[in-house]
């Protein structure tokens, strides 16, 4: 009944033809767009180094991240397409984004004149793009600020005015008027700049919303700026999601024992007993990418079957009621969300086999996005399908090694 790794407690298994798949689906909505691939979050917790050989082999002809820390992880892992950070930059950032060709976005006229200075120091060329900020409220440069903007960058022989974008706030599938609006000051802000400039190499608007809802008109873009639908992650919509998750979050039992009626369990005792209970432990907790609020309602799959959380989740490891779990033993599988194994055993209970991470997200109170960026460091990522059975076993050894 267990498939578990014998050398890793909790682990992700990642679907690279998956995203793949996500990638070719949206790029076949907007066949005239190029594909900017984000995989800022470390790829929203799918792993950026892995994961940029795919949405690169995809056709993605540019890669958004962060900061510069992942621009460089990026740059390190010997990514070849340019690689563009979409956020604010700080200034000590700015000697390591101009010696490594890294784009940087401008949110204001200071920072234009702070990365020449630096550029003009290293003798360099650096491209940049223009922020504006059309209805978001965050970041980005007022829109009758960006002629100025880019007119004072076109001046410059040290910095070149490589794109120009904005960023739309709906991420609801179905929602078309929030982000028209916001399209028709981007446009006029775009006209505005090459009527005075000339085109801008690089234009780019649209998230996966926008990207997918074909009542959004752009005008002027030539790029969709993409992450959640690359990974399958759900964002809100009426209609049935249209791209695949790519991450299954597995763990293991790997301690049991039987407790009488009015044992607590957990930090502050949060949970009692009602009656004597079989309770197995998880080496699983809010650093591996279950939520506290999983206490509550939370459960993960034994055996195809429910157990729930008992106790409060704690840091590194989770307690799970297996009392009417005929047969559970250490060393089973508990499926966390994505798709487990089907067991077509039909003599037994009723099983589950799948745990949509959507579903997991809503009854926790947590969304998709922040489940799978919860998704911490120390949990195993394994990738499967473009890689090679040797490549993923190599991988898997190496990992081992340098985590016993």
């Amino acid at each position: 009944m267990s498939t578990r790794r014998l050398d890793m407690r909790t682990w992700a298994e990642i679907d690279l033809d998956v995203v793949q798949r996500n990638a070719a689906r949206i790029r076949e909505r907007r066949p005239h767009h190029d594909l900017i691939g984000v995989l800022k979050a470390d790829a929203y917790g799918h792993g950026a180094a892995a994961l940029a050989e795919a949405v690169v082999g995809a056709g993605a002809t540019m890669l958004g991240v962060g900061d510069s820390r992942e621009a460089l992880e990026l740059i390190l892992a010997g990514v070849k397409v340019p690689v563009i950070i979409l956020g604010a930059i700080i200034d000590g950032e700015m000697p390591a984004v101009i010696r490594h060709d890294i784009r940087t976005t401008i949110h204001s006229m200071n920072r234009v004149e702070q990365l020449e200075r630096e550029a003009d120091r290293q003798e360099r060329q650096h491209s940049v793009h223009i922020k504006v900020d059309t209805g978001m409220g965050r970041l980005g440069m007022m829109p009758e600020r960006a002629v100025d903007v880019a007119r004072r960058i076109a001046q410059s022989s040290s910095l070149l005015l490589e794109g120009l974008s904005t960023h739309l706030a709906n991420s609801n599938l179905d929602v078309t008027e929030k982000s028209q609006r916001q399209l028709r000051v981007f446009q006029e802000v775009h006209d505005a700049v090459v009527a005075e400039l000339g085109p801008i190499p690089v234009v780019h608007a649209m998230n996966t919303a926008a990207a997918w809802n074909l009542d959004v008109v752009d005008e002027v873009g030539n790029a969709l700026r993409v992450g959640a639908a690359l990974y399958g992650i759900p964002g809100p919509t009426l209609q049935p999601y249209p791209f695949e998750p790519a991450m299954t979050l597995k763990s293991q039992i790997i301690f049991m024992k039987d407790v009488p009626a009015g044992t607590s369990v957990g930090y502050n005792g949060t949970w009692v007993a009602e009656r004597r209970s079989r309770l197995a432990t998880l080496p699983l907790g809010f650093n591996d990418g279950l939520p506290p609020s999983s206490s509550v309602d939370g459960f993960v799959l034994v055996r195809g079957q429910r157990a729930p959380v008992r106790g409060a989740v704690s840091m590194d490891y989770t307690t799970v009621d297996v009392t009417d779990i005929e047969g559970a033993a250490v060393g089973d599988e508990a499926l966390v969300f994505g798709r487990g194994q089907k067991n077509l055993d039909a003599d037994g209970p009723a099983q589950e086999s799948e745990l949509p991470l959507r579903d997991v997200a809503e009854r926790v109170g947590s969304s998709p996005y922040a489940m799978t960026c919860g998704v911490g460091k120390r949990v195993h990522r394994l990738y499967f399908g473009q890689r090679s059975e040797n490549e993923i076993k190599k991988m898997t050894l190496e990992e081992s090694q340098g985590h016993p």
